[in-house]
Formats: structure tokens, C-alpha cells, sequence
């Protein structure tokens, strides 16, 4: 849904709460953990906090609620820093992931069991309300968890594939990832929709394909 259109701008209340809670959470999991694991690099930014004001890009921000994606502010880490340290980049990096995994299946149980005491006769209260607060929320941390793992720099399943290879693929797949990725990234955010308008004709979205496919799999566990 467009957001500046008048239906987006009646939506746009029940989404900011959900998104603030889901990227504090995230970046605040890889502040955390990190710390756990021996680098006080985060800690010392002042990132160790669920202040949203200490992890949110303005821009990247703006990006999410109006572009369909955007960014928050990287955690910094000192992977030196981190004992043992190919165990603590993996976990680092599976934190915020897995924060917005668990936010979902939070979300999910909630809409679960509101609806199952709704049909059974419990008072309904707002309704609709509830559940599209929950239904995004379900949806917000679905699409940041998957994103999130797509074994692009520079995002997290870039950091936990990159510790997982071999020693001696890991430079390689470095440069590459250096070289050719964030421009891979654009392409799959950016390419389908721009070749749309362009040729007037549907474009595969591979990336869309994915986030849908993982939806509608969360949507049927509820």
C-alpha cells in the first residue's frame, strides 16, 4: 500500500509503534549480545539501550514507511574484541534476526489467541484494531527477519555466511561481497518495480516472491 495516499495515511498511525519497537529491538539484540561476548564497542556509543532515538537513520527510517525499505543505524562492532570470536560474529549477527523472529511469533500467538476468544464469545473490543496492529506487527518482523538473512553485505546473513566458509574461501567471497553487493541489493529492492514503469510490463520480483512465500507460510501457522 501506498502510504501517501489517503488509505496509507489512516494506516500510518498502526504502523510506526510496530516498526519503532521491532528495529529498537534489533539493534538493540547486536548491542547486547556483542557486549556479551567481550566488545564493549556498542556499549561505549551508547547503543546498549532500547532508546529508539539511539538506533534509528532519520532517512533510512523515513526510507522504510514510505519506499517499502530502508535502514537503521549499524551497531558497530569490533569483531577483535569478541571471544571466541568466529562464534560471537555469528551470534552478533543472528541477534537482531532472531529478535524479529521472536517478535513474530509473539504477534502471531496474540492474534492467535485474541480471535480463538473472540469466536468462543469473549468481549471483542476494537476488533479491527487489534488485529491490524497485530497483523503488522506480524508482518514487519516476517520481512525483517528474512531480509535480514539474505546473504547480501551489508546485511547479517552476509556477516554469518562470511564466518561459516572455509578460511580459504573467505577472502574472495569478501571482495566480492564488497564489490558487488550493496549494488545486488539495490537491483532486488529498486530493479523490479523501475523496469516495470519503464516497459510498462510485470517484472519478476524475486525478492517480493520470497517475503510473500514466507508471509503467507507465517499466516497459515497462525
Amino acid at each position: 500500500m501506498n502510504l501517501l495516499s489517503p488509505e496509507g495515511l489512516k494506516l500510518l498511525p498502526l504502523l510506526v509503534p510496530p516498526l519503532l519497537l521491532s528495529l529498537t529491538l534489533h539493534e538493540f539484540a547486536h548491542a547486547r549480545i556483542a557486549l556479551l561476548f567481550g566488545d564493549p564497542t556498542a556499549l561505549r556509543a551508547g547503543r546498549v539501550t532500547l532508546n529508539p532515538l539511539k538506533h534509528l537513520d532519520p532517512i533510512g527510517t523515513l526510507m522504510l514507511l514510505f519506499v517499502g525499505f530502508g535502514w537503521a543505524r549499524p551497531v558497530p562492532v569490533n569483531p577483535f574484541n569478541l571471544h571466541p570470536r568466529r562464534a560471537g560474529e555469528i551470534l552478533v549477527s543472528l541477534a537482531g534476526p532472531l529478535t524479529n523472529l521472536c517478535l513474530a511469533i509473539l504477534a502471531g500467538c496474540l492474534l492467535r489467541v485474541y480471535l480463538t476468544a473472540v469466536a468462543a464469545g469473549a468481549p471483542a473490543g476494537p476488533v479491527e484494531l487489534i488485529v491490524q496492529v497485530l497483523l503488522i506487527t506480524l508482518a514487519v518482523n516476517v520481512c525483517l527477519f528474512t531480509f535480514n538473512l539474505l546473504p547480501i553485505f551489508p546485511l547479517d546473513g552476509h556477516h554469518i555466511l562470511r564466518e561459516l566458509l572455509p578460511p580459504g574461501t573467505k577472502a574472495n567471497f569478501m571482495a566480492w561481497q564488497m564489490r558487488y553487493g550493496p549494488m545486488l541489493l539495490i537491483a532486488l529492492l529498486a530493479g523490479p518495480g523501475l523496469l516495470s514503469r519503464l516497459t510498462s510490463q510485470p517484472v519478476p520480483d524475486p525478492l517480493g516472491w520470497v517475503l510473500n512465500h514466507v508471509m503467507t507460510l507465517a499466516m497459515q501457522m497462525i
